[in-house]
């Protein structure tokens, strides 16, 4: 690490990047910050300068956050990603940290625990909540695999979430850069894993397994 803790911000809503950065100004003094409001600034400033820990928010308004997150992994695979979400941890913080985060914060919380997630997560550990590791160390030995979508890719899940939302079948390969035939084929996929007939019935799973809060996941 350098002598001076290098922290890039990626957050769409300047009131949230702000603040993240007085409270982490206050705990890690002398600390350089920049600052990204959407997808593309994030990865611009990850080509041009190398950080020290990256917090990211997966809910970005022109790409898909998973996306978001790889190519940051491509681009510093050492820097660790803190995942800033306003999803509850529940349905996204496993899969985030299965691609490659090193923490998850919900946005509610994100005021009392940023501070020692930063902490955790420099010294090579991974954060999440208390009530996360809680229910991860139960399910520890059941038989069960948790929910049906659990065992989607990344890309039919993000699939799955933009039909879910109502985006047609043109917009999801405008939004994921895939042809249409490729997102029919992994529309095809998702209703096979979960044992679904149709789009409705993707809407209403989405629904019922809370998936539909917002589609940039």
């Amino acid at each position: 690490m350098r002598a001076e803790l290098r922290v890039l911000i990626a957050d769409d809503h300047s009131i949230i990047r702000l603040g993240l950065q007085h409270t982490l100004q206050i705990h890690f003094p002398g600390a350089v910050f920049v600052e990204a409001s959407n997808a593309a600034e994030a990865l611009a400033h990850s080509r041009a300068a190398e950080f020290d820990i990256i917090l990211l928010d997966i809910t970005m308004p022109d790409r898909s956050g998973l996306d978001i997150l790889a190519d940051l992994k491509t681009e510093q695979p050492e820097t660790p990603v803190l995942v800033i979400s306003m999803h509850g941890e529940e349905q996204f913080a496993a899969r985030v940290l299965r691609a490659g985060a090193s923490g998850y914060i919900n946005k509610s919380e994100v005021a009392d625990e940023v501070v020692s997630a930063v902490r955790k997560v420099l010294a090579g550990r991974r954060y999440v909540s208390a009530t996360l590791a809680e229910r991860l160390a139960s399910e520890i030995g059941k038989e069960g695999r948790g929910t049906s979508h659990e065992a989607l890719s990344a890309r039919e899940f993000e699939v799955l979430r933009l039909i879910a939302v109502g985006r047609s079948g043109k917009e999801i390969a405008a939004a994921l850069s895939l042809s249409y035939k490729t997102v029919s084929t992994y529309r095809v996929r998702v209703l096979q894993k979960l044992n679904l007939q149709t789009n409705f019935d993707l809407v209403e799973y989405a629904r019922r397994e809370g998936l539909t809060e917002n589609s940039a996941v």
